[in-house]
């Protein structure tokens, strides 16, 4: 940005001093009528020299026009013609016929301009050399340097609708980059909390049991409290290895289907009896399904499991997983149970939410309700159809 703002900074001084340039050197040729070496002045002034004061003030007034020449062109065409008339200085007519057509890039606005251009230099010339000297000069003073501005300045509007675009574009995929960014946030919130609630709570319904047996079993319970601990501080390395900027994202598979049955496992041996059922509608094994789909799962189920443990200590709970070609159904359903606050395990009040904004994101639906038996029962369901998947899970 420095470097930027100083290139544009040395830009500009190069620039006024060429202007000042340009201003100068065009009002001191068209005071002195660009040398003397044409006149076809309008006006036959005593001796072939008109008054100086008339050369200086037309000079001024072409000087200043010139220096306005990029917010005024038609004032530099109007002294042009002035000075054109009264002096036969026709080096301006060169510069305000190109100005005009490159600032303006407009064929009728040059039109005009060159009409009023070749009628005031074709009079004297052909006065002067006839037909064959008119044409020339009116094209060569008229025709041609309108032409080069209007290239010129089409180009440089070209090139800054070019410009334009390519900045939108770059501004459009800053804020997609952005939008992706919020949306991994939101991921990674949603994991941590489904990480650290599930591990952490298994941690502490060992340490609890460890307190409960007072020192039998120790060895045994001490060990899986440290399994679980690593395996909660793997998956938080994972996750928080996404928000360093210098570090790639990692490429490990998350959590799907396949590692349900670990999950159930590390709740059974926590206390909580639980049995896993995975089928299809015909009885089959659950076929391969999305990654995204089952990832979802996963954090369902685990979210859940985490609530019994919280909510319904000891209660016998099942997850049944059950698809057909085009949905997929997911309950997971515990029955009542000892409540769960001298294990010490708070409820943040998000975790419903999140695995309902997971599967929200996937098409499908959530429900959480008490069953009439005193439990509570967590129902999804998530289309297969790859069509059906809202834009918002694509990275």
């Amino acid at each position: 940005m420095e470097l930027s703002s100083r290139y544009t900074a040395v830009v500009g001084r190069f620039r006024l001093v060429v202007d000042v340039l340009v201003a100068v050197g065009v009002a001191v040729s068209t005071a002195t009528r660009d040398g003397g070496s044409a006149n076809f002045a309008y006006v036959d002034y005593p001796g072939g020299q008109p008054p100086l004061w008339l050369a200086a003030s037309l000079g001024l007034l072409v000087g200043a026009a010139v220096w306005q020449r990029r917010r005024r062109p038609e004032l530099l065409l109007v002294a042009a013609l002035a000075a054109f008339v009264a002096l036969s200085a026709w080096i301006v007519l060169l510069l305000a016929q190109f100005t005009l057509a490159e600032r303006t890039a407009s064929w009728r606005k040059t039109a005009v301009a060159t009409t009023a251009v070749l009628a005031v230099v074709i009079v004297p010339v052909w006065r002067m050399g006839g037909a064959d000297a008119s044409a020339p000069m009116g094209l060569a003073i008229g025709v041609v340097p309108a032409l080069i501005g209007l290239y010129v300045g089409t180009r440089r509007e070209l090139l800054a609708g070019l410009r334009e675009r390519a900045e939108r574009a770059e501004r459009e995929q800053q804020q997609r980059v952005e939008r992706a960014r919020s949306d991994e946030r939101a991921q990674i919130a949603r994991d941590m909390h489904d990480v650290v609630t599930h591990r952490v709570s298994l941690i502490v319904l060992h340490a609890t049991a460890l307190e409960a047996t007072k020192g039998d079993n120790a060895v045994t319970i001490g060990r899986q409290i440290g399994a679980i601990g690593r395996e909660a501080l793997t998956e938080l390395r994972s996750l928080v290895g996404v928000l360093r900027a210098d570090e790639a994202a990692p490429t490990a598979p998350q959590p799907g289907l396949a590692d349900l049955e670990a999950l159930t496992d590390a709740s059974r041996r926590a206390g909580t009896p639980v049995t896993l059922e995975t089928a299809d509608a015909t009885g089959a094994a659950a076929p391969a399904l999305p990654a995204l789909v089952e990832h979802a799962v996963y954090r369902v189920v685990q979210e859940a499991l985490s609530n019994v443990r919280k909510h319904a200590a000891g209660a016998r709970t099942r997850v049944r997983i059950s698809s057909t070609p085009q949905l997929l159904h997911l309950t997971v359903t515990n029955e009542q149970g000892a409540a769960g606050p001298e294990h010490g395990l708070p409820s943040g009040g998000h975790g419903l939410l999140g695995i309902a904004e997971r599967i929200r994101l996937l098409g499908g639906a959530l429900e959480a309700r008490p069953t009439p038996e005193g439990g509570f029962e967590i129902s999804a369901q998530v289309p297969l159809d790859p069509n059906a998947v809202r834009t918002e899970t694509v990275r």
